[in-house]
């Protein structure tokens, strides 16, 4: 079993570059102590606490689609309905509480997640 830290995901509306290209599908990685510590630094931060996502996402997202690099500017620019859908993905991959690995059916061999939080729950109880 290997431990993921990488999720790969697609915009619903997707964030049209400079040139006019549509870019949908990114890979998002957990993030670090120091990738929610160091942005409440950031004077923009400090000024509208609401920009802590802007800075955060900028430092998990690791590819969108052709985008060289994704910075805040990048994530200033998505439509409110994608920046709402990786506010989401951002907390979802980052839920400590939700406990998933990958499994293969041995039938089909198909490869999906199973939750298996309920095991750590049912320790405590």
């Amino acid at each position: 079993m290997s431990f993921r830290t990488e999720y790969e995901f697609v915009l619903p509306r997707g964030y049209v570059d400079e040139n006019g290209t549509l870019h949908r599908s990114g890979t998002m990685r957990l993030a670090t102590a120091a990738d929610e510590i160091l942005p409440m630094r950031d004077q923009r931060v400090q000024q509208n606490p609401g920009y802590l996502s802007i800075i955060l996402l900028s430092r998990v997202i690791t590819e969108l689609g052709d985008v060289r690099a994704v910075d805040t500017k990048t994530i200033e620019k998505l439509f409110t309905a994608d920046l709402a859908f990786l506010q989401n993905f951002y907390r979802e991959i980052n839920d400590t509480d939700k406990l998933t690995v990958r499994a293969i059916c041995p039938k089909c061999e198909h490869e999906h997640e199973v939750d298996i939080s309920f095991l750590s729950e049912a320790e405590g109880a």
